[in-house]
């Protein structure tokens, strides 16, 4: 491999570290937290729409700016201190919101967990981040008690508690220690926030952005979604992931933007949430586009576009998803589309300003356009890019080329006029209805039942969720296949969070090799297409 070779087209972007440093000064999430309420203190920032008839409630940036100096005050009232990290566990409500915004405001580490998660993976966070504390659902609190002894306390939330609708022992009680924290020192470049990410290892690793980063995230996404103050933003995707946290409420916080969250995606409430809130902007994943894409547009919804994984018309609607591409390790999007020039469908957009990318074959070598390559994307480490994984300095450094390239992983072509379209994931790793999940993960946990010789986990294709895992087993001698079945689904529901589940474990006498006799997988994926392409009998 020759990583130190020049990219196929110049670098434009993302590669003047002290420049990019230095334009975000010493700004940390509080200052950007406590920017527009000042500024704009009446105007509406959080309007929470719940799905359970309950009537939508709105918060100003005053009164939002208030909840979180309340709960600020209450963790450090509880002995939270700078550096020391938090684990946040909920589903999508302003309580978490609220949480997010106190924790990292007196220089905590918020770490964002997969509200999916099971009880074994909370156990691995736990003994991995070494969290002081964690604020959670009610959902969640005693599967937490149990899955994590290392915290010294948990506070749980109904989803409303820090903004008035506490009771005893709830979040609500942290809010009545004192109206404001006490000051903190806070390096723009010390970690802010923790999101646990699928590689192709058997555990999730734990990318780390910084405060910088948070700004960055900020910034750059408000700039690619083509965001101003005058917008509404529409927030259904989980906040835990980078999505919608850096994509969504970071954008719309840099330009002072309102935001419409919602528990989650509704593909029956979605137009009636978007025209009764006058929504003007969504980020989207292609589930949510196929459960749209029958249902009638109304005329009076006001969005311009929304944006999404790639270029996507919606013909007579008027709407256009426009397309982008990022990872919580790239903090936001290297390809975006140009607002100013629709892309033809299909594609995800062109190199971004902000950062260099290049297009390479295995050896590192740039391809020419039209031909498929791994995607690299060179940035600054802590700005543009992730800090590192949290405790795993060897992950980190093989991330990433000797001259400073970032490997992503998936596979890309670019054409003539600079126009990215995706191929595939590079390394073993499925999307699961937006949600990566790691092959080598799931095998993990079916190679630890009694009966299992060998396994290999490929996807499946989904009308809905784009791919689903599928488990081709081997089985050990004359194993009952059935009980076998019924052993591995047991197990995977107890050690994996659902969406990580096989739908389906298939048993076969042998496993498709490739010279190196490793497992040829995409001869397995070649037989659930098939099986998908043939015609009914």
């Amino acid at each position: 491999m020759n990583p130190a070779v020049a990219p196929p087209y110049p670098i434009i972007g993302g590669t003047d570290g002290d420049g990019i440093r230095a334009s975000f000064g010493d700004r940390t999430v509080s200052w950007l937290l406590d920017r527009y309420r000042t500024a704009v203190p009446d105007k509406v920032f959080l309007t929470w729409e719940p799905h359970t008839g309950v009537a939508a409630r709105s918060w100003t940036y005053e009164e939002f700016g208030v909840v979180v100096d309340r709960l600020a005050a209450g963790l450090q009232a509880r002995g939270i201190t700078p550096g020391e990290r938090v684990v946040l566990l909920m589903d999508n409500c302003p309580d978490f919101l609220a949480c997010w915004s106190a924790i990292v405001s007196i220089g905590a580490v918020a770490v964002c967990l997969n509200t999916r998660s099971s009880a074994d993976e909370l156990t691995y966070f736990d003994e991995h981040a070494t969290p002081r504390a964690a604020l959670v659902g009610t959902g969640f609190a005693e599967t937490v008690a149990t899955a994590m002894p290392g915290l010294s306390w948990t506070v749980s939330s109904t989803g409303t508690d820090a903004f008035g609708d506490s009771c005893d022992g709830a979040l609500g009680e942290l809010t009545t220690v004192a109206e404001t924290p006490t000051p903190v020192s806070i390096d723009p470049m010390a970690p802010a926030t923790i999101q646990y990410t699928s590689g192709t290892t058997a555990r999730p690793k734990a990318v780390v952005w910084t405060h910088t980063n948070c700004l960055w995230a900020a910034r750059t996404n408000a700039a690619h979604a083509g965001l101003c103050s005058d917008d509404t933003g529409l927030i259904t995707l989980p906040l835990f992931h980078t999505n919608a946290l850096g994509y969504s409420f970071l954008g719309l916080l840099w330009v002072g933007a309102s935001i419409v969250l919602t528990p989650g995606f509704s593909a029956s409430r979605f137009w009636d949430v978007s025209v009764r809130q006058g929504c003007t902007w969504v980020s989207v994943v292609s589930f949510m586009l196929r459960a749209l894409v029958d249902r009638p547009v109304p005329d009076e919804h006001r969005y311009r576009h929304w944006s999404g994984s790639a270029a996507v018309s919606w013909g007579p609607t008027g709407i256009r998803t426009t397309g982008w591409f990022g990872m919580t390790e790239t903090v936001s999007h290297p390809v975006v589309s140009e607002l100013a020039h629709p892309d033809p469908d299909g594609t995800m957009g062109v190199q971004a300003p902000e950062y260099a990318v290049a297009v390479v074959d295995e050896d590192g070598r740039p391809v020419p356009p039209g031909a498929v390559g791994e995607l690299w994307v060179r940035g600054v480490a802590g700005v543009s890019l992730f800090a590192g994984y949290y405790r795993n300095d060897e992950a980190t450094r093989d991330a990433f080329t000797e001259s400073g390239w970032f490997r992503t992983g998936d596979r890309v072509c670019q054409d003539r006029t600079g126009r990215f379209r995706y191929v595939e994931r590079a390394k073993d790793m499925l999307k699961v209805g937006g949600e990566n999940v790691a092959a080598a993960e799931v095998e993990r946990v079916v190679a630890t039942v009694p009966g299992v010789r060998e396994v290999a986990v490929v996807a499946a294709p989904d009308r809905m969720l784009g791919e689903v895992p599928v488990a081709f087993v081997i089985a050990v001698g004359s194993e009952d296949e059935s009980r076998l079945a019924s052993d591995i689904d047991a197990m995977c529901g107890r050690m994996l969070a659902d969406f990580k589940r096989p739908r389906r474990v298939l048993f076969v006498d042998e496993l498709p090799r490739s010279t190196l006799n490793k497992i040829a997988k995409a001869r397995l994926r070649a037989r659930l297409a098939d099986e998908v392409e043939a015609p009914a009998r």
